[in-house]
């Protein structure tokens, strides 16, 4: 079975999509299927760990707000796929995929993540109507399948008005090589508490109202005498010039915060320069330096708007941290098990949460954060998601019957 997958980006550019993709690919790599993934090369930081010699990277032309490699049908077409899968929607991928696939006779699987939800949508919507005019629902309704990362996004894609089966078929995460004995002990041993954040800095995470949140807390610790022991850390690349705006908002609400490169944070000598800061900005946090912020940090926060299914959140309970996150990032299995705090993307909602975890016992902190990597060691590993999509494929290209992940 060869599968290509497209994308826009392959770099730490694209955020969590090329992330998932390359861990996606690796563990199908794995169970046999051959695999060429083709994407932007749009300049960022590679990716390292794709399966064979992949990924091949095109160089977009600068077609503002719409990139464009001349070479990208041709990559397709020297793939010889029996099955396309796209990820992503609104550029290119969207354009070249379905006519080459068309004039191929393969199906192809269209992966959103999260592009259909709601919030979404409502971005730039303008823009998405007229790409949905252009192209965006020939690539959509055409395709043989789409793929879905949890309940909540089939039903968007439901409400977009699209009647294509549905695979509901999670992300997945690499477990970190250390146990779960040593972290949490590492952690116990660590006088200043981290709550950390990791991902893009854009409006839809909802950092402003995480800050806002931060600076009441700090107040309501301050005047019942509680100990400054906690450090909000931003770990994250700009986009569209926010990360500016958070810094500015930190000034109006009297938040200290200082500059501090990843590597140099997760540096424990370093740490000691930033004692009074209260919020820690460390820039784009990717491979090792992701790795030590994880397993320095005593929770995790995402209070999104808008999420698919967040790796984010998937990586924080792989290295045992307990976390708080809003009914946008998919999840509620995290509430069940005991992994997780729920929010409201409101100041309001988040200062209170703050001010429970904050407060709680290591104890506590360690029981959520144990509960969390066992969630993910049951449903989110990448050789059972892998196998999974396998069953897809085999299904649309006529060697099985309809996996049970499917519907409609």
């Amino acid at each position: 079975m060869n599968c290509t997958h497209s994308t826009a980006s392959i770099t730490t550019g694209g955020g969590g999509i090329p992330e998932a993709l390359r861990q996606l690919a690796s563990a199908q790599a794995a169970i046999g299927i051959d695999i060429q993934v083709v994407g932007f090369d749009d300049g960022w930081q590679p990716l390292p760990g794709w399966p064979g010699n992949n990924p091949l990277g095109l160089i977009p032309t600068s077609i503002p707000g719409f990139p464009w490699a001349t070479r990208f049908r041709h990559a397709l077409v020297q793939s010889a796929p029996d099955i396309l899968h796209t990820h992503g929607l609104w550029l290119q991928p969207s354009v070249v995929g379905p006519r080459f696939a068309r004039s191929r006779r393969i199906p192809w699987l269209v992966s959103p993540h999260g592009m259909l939800d709601p919030w979404s949508l409502a971005n730039s919507s303008w823009k998405k109507r007229i790409a949905s005019f252009l192209f965006e629902n020939l690539n959509l309704r055409g395709a043989a399948c789409l793929h879905a990362l949890c309940q909540s996004e089939a039903e968007s894609m439901r409400a977009f008005g699209l009647r294509n089966p549905i695979a509901v078929i999670p992300n997945g995460v690499e477990l970190p090589e250390t146990s779960q004995q040593i972290l949490i002990s590492h952690r116990a041993q660590s006088d200043m508490k981290t709550l950390l954040f990791l991902g893009r800095l854009h409006p839809k995470k909802g950092l402003s109202n995480a800050l806002r949140a931060w600076s009441e807390g700090r107040g309501r610790r301050s005047e019942v005498g509680g100990r400054e022991d906690w450090q909000f850390v931003i770990a994250g690349w700009d986009q569209g010039g926010h990360e500016a705006e958070l810094k500015h908002l930190c000034h109006e609400l009297g938040l200290a915060y200082a500059e501090t490169p990843a590597t140099l944070f997760t540096d424990n000598g370093q740490r000691t320069t930033d004692h009074g800061a209260s919020v820690i900005f460390t820039g784009p946090a990717f491979g090792e330096a992701k790795d030590l912020l994880l397993r320095q940090a005593s929770a995790f926060i995402l209070p999104s708007f808008s999420e698919g299914l967040p790796m984010s959140i998937l990586e924080a309970w792989a290295y045992c941290l307990p976390v708080v996150m809003t009914d946008a990032c998919n999840l509620p299995e995290g509430i069940t098990a005991n992994a997780a705090h729920l929010i409201v993307p409101d100041v309001t909602s988040i200062s209170q949460c703050m001010s429970r975890l904050l407060g709680s016992p290591l104890s506590t902190l360690e029981t959520m954060g144990t509960n969390g990597r066992a969630l993910v060691e049951r449903q989110f590993v990448w050789p059972r998601i892998a196998a999974s999509m396998k069953n897809v494929y085999g299904w649309l290209l006529g060697n099985n019957d309809q996996p049970e992940c499917v519907s409609g």
